[in-house]
């Protein structure tokens, strides 16, 4: 391999986002290398497409916002449909404290620019999902911008741009060492296919960042962790348009896609680095008996098990991104510790490092929110639980 003025490792959706916005500005010499055999084998391939701007912080609100603005202008940028389907977000509250939260988020999400979401009542949630059983709420909140992506026609869409534009990508190429020159800065990546001279660095390594970060001498609180779905053989019990459905007290949710119904629960497995996509069968049972008892009809569905998977998301200590310079190393970034919210904020992560890297800050937004040094500052972005 030659050598780049900027290297990203990690092909994921982050990491070719970061590589189209570079290549956009007019920034050709860039490489992107990945471990995966082919595009889309690691996180990004597991991802189950939701959007939204329902968050509880005003720089995951804005992150959407301007993610939004790019999707519906994405296939005009890269040729590729984002498969962006605005079906709407319908978070569900049983108790006075939980529709309390989603109230207060709301105000938030208003003043920040997100005018159209909306409280929901009892009889308005049996209109928008007669499915849900009534005694499984007692109202909550809905954005009917919200809705659904697709994650590997993303992923195309970004690697077929900026291969037009110039850029390059790898695969099959794991770095195992960087090499730092006497400022402390990377001066060439190490990897199973050689040795690569880079004059910059980006972090978009996923559930693996915090390991490549070491390397560098950068300490990153970036972990993986296990997240599972299972998904029903295709019937018509539910509707394609039917909006995403979450149940705020627990976290189960639902949505419909090509005819099948899939079901999420986040349960509280072990931190793993293994890519391990099997289903556990104790959590299958359970996230079974939680659609039943929230949505009846489901009785009727049948688990199609080999469409089931489980995938890791890159978790960070506030489930907020980390973006920007890495402290210390100077020719090092880091787009890393989405929390599963990746996909979604893929494209305004990787038009806001593009910013950073060739002007020195971003200019379409601030991002200050986001920087690593936040937890030795001690101040975290704090977030209601379930958004």
């Amino acid at each position: 391999m030659r050598a780049a003025e900027v290297v990203i490792v990690g092909g994921g959706v982050i990491g070719a986002s970061v590589a189209y916005h570079l290549a956009a500005r007019g920034y050709r010499d860039v490489l992107v290398v990945e471990r995966g055999a082919r595009p889309g084998e690691g996180s990004t391939g597991k991802a189950t497409g939701g959007f939204r701007a329902q968050f509880s912080t005003s720089v995951n609100i804005r992150l959407s916002l301007l993610s939004r603005a790019k999707l519906l202008r994405f296939r005009e940028e890269t040729g590729v449909d984002p498969g962006f389907e605005q079906r709407g977000y319908l978070f569900l509250a049983r108790r006075a404290a939980e529709l309390e939260a989603l109230h207060a988020a709301q105000s938030l999400q208003h003043a920040t620019g997100l005018a159209e979401a909306r409280r929901v009542g009892h009889e308005e949630v049996g209109t928008l999902n007669p499915a849900v059983a009534a005694s499984a709420h007692t109202g909550g909140v809905f954005c009917p911008t919200d809705g659904f992506i697709r994650p590997l026609q993303i992923l195309r869409g970004y690697i077929e741009a900026a291969t037009r534009l110039g850029a390059r990508f790898e695969y099959g190429a794991s770095v195992e060492g960087l090499r730092l020159n006497a400022r402390g800065g990377v001066e060439a990546l190490l990897t199973n296919a050689g040795e690569i001279p880079a004059g910059h660095v980006v972090n978009a390594a996923g559930a693996w960042a915090g390991r490549l970060a070491r390397m560098a001498g950068v300490e990153l609180p970036v972990t993986p962790l296990r997240r599972q779905v299972a998904v029903t053989r295709p019937c018509k019990l539910l509707p394609e348009e039917m909006p995403m459905t979450i149940f705020v007290e627990d976290g189960f949710h639902l949505r419909v896609r090509e005819g099948a119904v899939m079901l999420l629960w986040p349960d509280e497995p072990s931190v793993t680095d293994a890519f391990d996509t099997r289903i556990e069968d104790e959590w299958l049972e359970e996230v079974v008996r939680r659609a039943h008892s929230r949505v009846p009809c489901l009785k009727a569905a049948e688990i199609e098990r080999e469409r089931c998977w489980a995938g890791l998301y890159e978790m960070s200590p506030d489930r907020h991104a980390i973006l920007g310079a890495a402290p210390g190393v100077e020719n090092f970034y880091l787009a890393n510790g989405s929390s599963g919210h990746g996909v979604m904020h893929a494209p305004a992560l990787g038009q806001l490092l593009s910013e950073i890297i060739l002007d020195g800050a971003a200019a379409t937004m601030d991002v200050r929110a986001l920087r690593l040094t936040r937890f030795a500052e001690g101040e975290p972005n704090i977030a209601t639980e379930f958004l």
